[in-house]
């Protein structure tokens, strides 16, 4: 059975209907990825995503690694074990944490030399050691490392991105197609495009990660910084490239409406921890846009988070109730919060698909973002 089946593309745009099969379930796209970085979606345990019907969690290599360790994971059989989640995995590599989050770190042609964040401990990353940490966590999908390069950042040093990017990408292909155990050859490797704001990088990028061969193609480098534009332009810069017949992920994007909008280009797959950030701060999201449940208007308001919405806690709970938990910061208020924008997220995935099956895409993204106030509407 092939990884991924494209089922058809809306007649009305770019977006796209289709199917990722991995040994643990099927996952429809286009489709979001709960952000589990540690191995857990932050307030929120995995019956609460198996009861929201998410069908795929993402966890990180690097946070994984320094915390609990290869070694206890390994013990528990693997991610899915000690997760105790049965339902797919990607796994990122950690190459963004490891520029973003750590400190004295050095890049060779070799890999990249850091400190852990935690304890201060001396770390080195290679291509191949981050693939190799990717086979033992069991994780159905992976990336490869890659240099993601700074915003903003001169032409000098995204060059030196795509080129460090490209040649760890070729180690980590061939160490994973001569490193398959029969338990393994499931596991699929994903590439990662770079070149940040420069479209003769971004488009050069492409071209070399086509070449060598991935079961699926990622922009990265992108909401790092950068206005929307530019990440949109980004985008608009490797689409043409790449295949209809591999998955097309848009890395650590974003907002609803930035979603909806990159739908209808043809992505496929989305990752970001707003949801549950956002929650822990009393922000939730809804169809008109995002409320801050903590603001002074929402005392007497006894309606829910989302009129639209028919989540657990919009069925039970009041904005106003919801306002009282955030102001004392009780973890109840904030995980219900978070629950909610979890679920409105793999809601709103759900009903992008549906508008694609009756081709109404363009009309779907329209209205949305209409309603959501978005400038996107624009673009």
């Amino acid at each position: 059975m092939n990884f991924f089946k494209l089922i058809k593309i809306d007649n009305t745009c770019q977006a796209r209907l289709g199917t990722v099969h991995t040994p643990h379930g099927e996952v429809p796209t286009p489709f979001f990825m709960p952000v589990g970085t540690t191995g857990t979606v932050k307030t929120l345990n995995f019956e609460d995503l198996r009861q929201m019907n998410s069908p795929i969690v993402l966890s990180n290599t690097y946070h994984l690694f320094l915390r609990p360790g290869l070694k206890i994971i390994e013990a528990a059989g693997g991610l899915h074990g000690f997760m105790g989640w049965e339902r797919a995995i990607l796994t990122d590599s950690g190459g963004y944490q490891v520029f973003s989050l750590t400190k004295l770190r050095k890049l060779t042609d070799e890999g990249v030399k850091f400190k852990s964040h935690i304890d201060g401990s001396s770390q080195f990353f290679t291509p191949e050691e981050v693939v190799r940490i990717q086979q033992v966590l069991g994780s159905d999908m992976f990336m490869p490392l890659d240099v993601c390069a700074p915003y903003p950042c001169g032409r000098r040093e995204a060059e030196k991105s795509v080129e460090w990017t490209t040649a760890w990408a070729r180690r980590s292909r061939d160490y994973f197609d001569s490193h398959q155990s029969q338990s393994r050859k499931k596991q699929r490797l994903f590439g990662i495009i770079q070149g940040a704001t420069y479209q003769d990088l971004r488009e050069r990028s492409a071209r070399e990660i086509l070449d060598i061969g991935f079961d699926g193609y990622a922009i990265g480098g992108v909401s790092v910084g950068e206005t929307v534009k530019e990440m949109f332009e980004a985008l608009g810069h490797v689409m043409p490239v790449l295949p209809e017949n591999k998955p097309r992920y848009f890395m650590g994007i974003g907002l609803p409406d930035q979603i909806v909008q990159a739908v209808g280009e043809g992505i496929d797959m989305f990752d970001t921890c707003i949801p549950t950030r956002y929650g822990r701060h009393a922000s939730a999201f809804t169809n008109r846009g995002k409320i801050i449940l903590r603001n002074s208007e929402f005392a007497e308001d006894f309606g829910p988070i989302d009129a639209d919405c028919d989540c657990f806690v919009c069925k039970n709970y009041t904005r106003s109730y919801l306002r009282h938990l955030a102001g004392l910061k009780e973890i109840t208020g904030l995980r219900l919060i978070s629950y909610h924008n979890v679920y409105f997220y793999v809601n709103l995935m759900r009903r992008i698909r549906e508008a694609i099956e009756a081709d109404r895409y363009a009309e779907f993204r329209q209205e949305f973002l209409r309603k959501y106030k978005s400038e996107l509407a624009e673009l």
